[in-house]
């Protein structure tokens, strides 16, 4: 009988690579193939997406070392929180997705399909790992609290990235319209119900499919006790 490997974050890195390469390699065939550098822009999207996963686990190499309360720890959490809406925020490119001549429609669903799934599993590694560190310190409410919080401020962000365009860097490079813009739909929630109902829709879908990998990621961590 085959014995089968433990889980490890190298084989978990390696399984991630597969599949990023996978969206780059589509992507990159459809413009040789094509000549038309239609999609391209998800490359950037998708480099974006990797960079709340990398802050977070910087993040808790720090907490695990010297606790959370340090002022560098509180600048990370926060540079975490204003990147990690970019892992979420390639679910709505599917709105490019249209018949183009260039290549089949297929190609291009499959295509965006592996940027998309990419950049969640990006997200969700993000905040299953930033989560363990809150349960570990606050009760399974409280954390779940926090958890939901922060996934409904992600799924305004998508809002206000799809829609309005506002970027990530805009929270520095025009931090006063970026700010009016949000006031005005917090203030005038009627005239703005688009946006509630784009944020609720996005914190369902990513609340939903959270749940299941936190579930399936504790599963997997009694089943190595267990064994253990």
């Amino acid at each position: 009988m085959t014995k089968t490997a433990n889980p490890s974050p190298k084989r978990f890195i390696i399984s991630l690579f597969g599949v990023v390469g996978f969206s780059i390699f589509m992507v990159l065939a459809r413009y040789l193939e094509s000549d038309s550098s239609r999609f391209l822009f998800l490359i950037w999207n998708l480099a974006l997406a990797a960079v709340a996963p990398l802050l977070a686990w910087w993040l808790v190499h720090r907490i695990r070392s010297s606790g959370w309360g340090a002022w560098q720890q509180l600048v990370l959490t926060f540079l975490w929180l204003v990147f990690l809406p970019n892992s979420f925020y390639i679910v709505t490119d599917f709105i490019h997705l249209g018949r183009t001549y260039e290549v089949a429609v297929l190609y291009d669903a499959v295509l965006i399909m592996a940027f998309a799934v990419s950049g969640m599993i990006l997200g969700y590694t993000s905040i299953y790992i930033v989560h363990r560190e809150l349960h570990k310190r606050l009760s399974t409410t409280i954390s779940w609290s926090v958890i939901s919080m922060l996934i409904l401020l992600v799924s305004f962000a998508i809002y206000l990235g799809r829609y309005s365009r506002w970027n990530t860097w805009d929270i520095l490079l025009r931090p006063a319209g970026l700010l009016f813009d949000v006031s005005d739909r917090i203030v005038n929630p009627l005239a703005h119900t688009q946006t509630y109902v784009t944020t609720l829709i996005f914190f369902g879908l990513i609340s939903v499919v959270y749940f299941v990998v936190w579930e399936y990621g504790r599963l997997l961590e009694q089943a190595g006790k267990t064994k253990s």
